[in-house]
């Protein structure tokens, strides 16, 4: 196995960690076609969706979060599925719009939509921008054909590369996505596709490994063994590879699958791995919210026929909320800030724990190399601890 690139000096990332912002998500719940990988709360509808129906039940469930949130200013708003780009413009405006009458919306932040490459068209772009959206994710997933298939994705290399050059020339800023560790990749071949993904991305990269979750196409084929991945050992050496390429092509790693030149990170995304507060519009929307001293977590209906008639007759979709305790405040804080680059607020850790982490734990983590400390204010993992990420959370949260 390669050694482990250092992670280099990189704080603050954006902006002030210890201001985790107010963020808005809405969930448009279609697709075309589900992917053979996908575990999300997407659906395809063989008829055409009724928008204005669904963008009334949007608003409505908007006025009801308000109530619960009290006046705030929004500090990004994201757009997610499904596959928002199969939106109309006009649909896309009236959501902005509701958000700005239900919370403060200063001009300038960053408002981002999930696009599908195969969606993709110069004017209904052109009305995404008009409409308010600034920063636009482009979910490409490969750069070769053959994968493109195997992914299950309707688009080819020709459109995806159509659908950046279009994203470069209308949006401030754009993202685009890859799947890695795909069957029988190579890291060359690896390091090959992500150097010409790096030389198309404008600011922003988000590299995950392909898993496979259970109840999608892939997991029965796997569990067949008819799909072969790569193992553990050849998945570390993908990543590691990941994190060297993407630091030299001047884009590291800031998240465990999140790549940015500095200043360009996603707002709305560190809103959620700082545990700020965000709101969830939409079918399976989850929430987290700070409210009469308490933080809840909240979260809606998934099934979208469902959801909307619950918001249709009660001016919400919501069927779980609960009143987080600090105990649970402490781990979810812990759970999503190791995954940064910047790490956790120890300060903040401790007043939600009740207690420092346990000395002998974290110790043991420091001296194995998969921990570190930056002076005595933040905890965050190291290189090697990103490939054991999951394991490190729970001893330390033990």
């Amino acid at each position: 196995m390669t050694a482990v690139t250092p992670f280099a000096p990189r704080q603050p990332i954006a902006d002030d960690p210890l201001d985790p912002g107010f963020g808005v998500y809405v969930h448009w719940p279609f697709c075309a076609a589900k992917c053979p990988y996908c575990d999300f709360n997407s659906h395809v509808r063989h008829q055409p969706v009724d928008q204005d129906r669904f963008v009334s039940a949007f608003l409505k469930e908007m006025e009801t979060m308000r109530r619960l949130t009290g006046p705030r200013t929004v500090t990004s708003v994201f757009m997610g599925g499904g596959t928002p780009s199969l939106m109309r413009p006009s649909t896309v405006d009236a959501i902005l719009s509701g958000i700005a009458r239900q919370w403060h919306m200063p001009d300038g932040i960053e408002i981002t939509m999930e696009a599908n490459p195969s969606s993709v068209e110069a004017e209904r772009f052109r009305g995404y921008r008009g409409a308010g959206v600034n920063r636009v994710s482009l979910g490409v997933q490969a750069l070769n054909d053959r994968d493109l298939k195997f992914l299950g994705r309707l688009h080819d290399v020709e459109d995806a590369l159509k659908a950046i050059g279009l994203a470069r020339e209308i949006f401030p800023r754009m993202s685009f996505d890859l799947i890695y560790a795909r069957p029988n990749q190579t890291v060359a071949e690896w390091d090959a596709e992500l150097k010409q993904a790096v030389s198309y991305a404008v600011d922003h990269l988000s590299l995950y490994q392909l898993t496979i979750e259970e109840g999608t196409p892939f997991y029965g084929l796997h569990k067949a063994g008819k799909l072969i991945v790569p193992d553990g050992e050849q998945s570390a050496v993908l990543y590691e590879a990941t994190q060297e390429i993407t630091a030299r092509e001047g884009m590291p790693a800031y998240e465990v699958s999140n790549h940015a030149r500095p200043g360009a990170e996603s707002r709305h995304n560190l809103t959620y791995w700082r545990y700020g507060d965000y709101v969830g519009i939409g079918p399976g929307a989850h929430g987290r919210l700070s409210t009469g001293g308490a933080k809840i977590a909240t979260a809606t209906e998934r099934h979208p026929e469902t959801w909307l008639s619950l918001v249709e007759e009660n001016a919400h979709g919501m069927v779980d909320q609960a009143v987080l305790e600090l105990s649970e405040q402490a781990d979810e804080l812990l759970l999503m800030g190791l995954r940064l680059t910047e790490g956790v607020d120890l300060a903040r850790w401790q007043a939600l724990s009740g207690h420092d982490p346990d000395p002998a734990r974290e110790q043991f983590l420091i001296d194995h190399g998969f921990l570190e400390r930056l002076g005595n204010s933040r905890l965050r993992c190291t290189p090697a601890g990103m490939l054991i990420l999951d394991a490190v959370v729970a001893d330390l949260a033990c």
